[in-house]
């Protein structure tokens, strides 16, 4: 009988952890799903603030065609991913940032269009909204990384491979893309807001006073 009992207690600790093992793979995969839709929603967000950028741009740089629509293609294709897998609207994210570089470096040979209000302003929000894609990024990264250490590991990956939870993908560019990137202009998103009119240049300096003549003692100190 106190065997009987011994393996009933088993059972039933190994029922409990089978059953806590379960839920948080449950919780763990929801918070990821959770985690990774707000990246999707600033993604949007940056996209939807691209078309009003690039027309004030135009109004001071109207014969940078080329840039313009390479903005527009890599634009399209990236929030044609919207809803597709991690690493699906990651690899569409670096030709668009690289081209939003090339944008950003447009704007630098334009004092006027720095000092723009409009432009100011989306530049602003641009910056804003990177900030809040780099934190979305990292925590479900993060999020992504302990819950693959348990698919992987002893003894949570055996509850993984019973119920089918698999390894969930990071959102990361891939690397042939952040060559892509780096090549670019580098969007300066931390100058958002400080941009106007150039300063004015720094007055001359005072001319020098004439040396004194070779037979002319120097006064006293």
């Amino acid at each position: 009988m106190i065997v009987l009992w011994i393996i009933l207690g088993i059972i039933v600790v190994l029922a409990l952890g089978l059953a806590a093992s379960y839920n948080r793979f449950v919780s763990q995969r929801n918070l990821i799903k959770n985690a990774f839709a707000n990246i999707d929603t600033e993604l949007r967000r940056r996209y939807d603030l691209i078309p009003n950028l690039v027309e004030t741009v135009k109004g001071y740089a109207a014969h940078e065609r080329e840039v313009f629509e390479e903005v527009a293609r890599t634009r399209s294709a990236a929030a044609a991913t919207s809803g597709q897998s991690p690493a699906a609207q990651a690899a569409a994210e670096g030709p668009f940032v690289a081209a939003l570089g090339r944008l950003f470096a447009v704007a630098e040979n334009y004092p006027d269009l720095k000092a723009n209000q409009n432009f100011l302003a989306l530049q602003s929000e641009l910056s804003n909204t990177e900030d809040r894609i780099q934190a979305a990024r990292r925590f479900y990264n993060a999020n992504v990384q302990d819950y693959n250490r348990r698919v992987q590991s002893f003894p949570s990956r055996f509850v993984a491979n019973s119920f089918g939870f698999k390894e969930q993908e990071f959102f990361e560019i891939p690397e042939a893309e952040r060559a892509a990137v780096a090549a670019a202009p580098r969007v300066d998103f931390s100058s958002a807001g400080s941009g106007g009119a150039p300063a004015a240049p720094a007055p001359p300096a005072p001319p020098m006073p004439p040396a004194p003549d070779a037979g002319t003692a120097a006064p006293p100190g």
